[in-house]
């Protein structure tokens, strides 16, 4: 199932990220509020665990995420940002590193960095800032497969009709959340309107 983020703060922030005059910082910052925006959304119906905590009445029980069972995979290197905002939010969990460049002839991705730990059983939530082609993020999901996980959310920020079509037709088991579903792929694959290259803009590497 694909999610779209619709509210108007959502729409605002997706505004700064398109904005030429929005330096590093305020590219890097803006990522990291959306991406807390879609962990809200994609764990809104989650099972909570009880946990045992020491309050000012003295030991009690509440519900928490089950941070142990949640792995947050990125996928280098626009993908920090989203990774840390997301650890920021749930320190407990754990990372896992996905490396993928994407051919400028033939537009495929080819994979050279694989830092994934023991996925058997857990939640992973993979963090991309752009869903183009839909390439990339299916062979990372085809990767992660391998692993043997409970289940596979990604987290986008922005995305093409077409990317979601290929990762939808070709892993409809896994949901994906998304801050907004731009208009097309122009001619050389890129989203438009788009944001630029967003690990270029994160990282000031034109």
């Amino acid at each position: 199932m694909i999610y779209e983020l619709s509210n108007p703060v959502t729409k605002t922030l997706i505004t700064y990220l398109r904005e030429e005059k929005s330096d590093a910082i305020r590219f890097r910052h803006t990522v990291a509020e959306l991406t807390k925006q879609l962990v809200y959304e994609a764990l809104k119906e989650f099972p909570l665990k009880q946990k045992i905590i020491t309050t000012w009445q003295g030991e009690a029980s509440f519900g928490v995420v089950d941070e142990e069972n949640l792995i947050v995979v990125t996928v280098l290197r626009a993908g920090m940002p989203m990774l840390d905002s997301v650890m920021e939010l749930l320190p407990n969990a754990t990372a896992g590193f996905l490396a993928m460049k994407r051919d400028e002839i033939t537009h495929k991705s080819v994979l050279y960095y694989d830092r994934l730990p023991d996925c058997r059983g857990k939640t992973i939530l993979l963090v991309d800032p752009m869903l183009a082609t839909g390439g990339s993020m299916s062979d990372a999901l085809e990767l992660i497969k391998g692993r043997n996980p409970l289940r596979i959310i990604t987290l986008n920020i922005i995305g093409s009709p077409e990317g979601l079509k290929v990762v939808e037709s070709a892993h409809p088991d896994v949901d994906i959340f998304i801050a907004q579903i731009d208009e097309r792929l122009n001619d050389d694959k890129f989203i438009i309107p788009g944001l630029g290259d967003a690990g270029d803009r994160s990282y000031n590497t034109f």
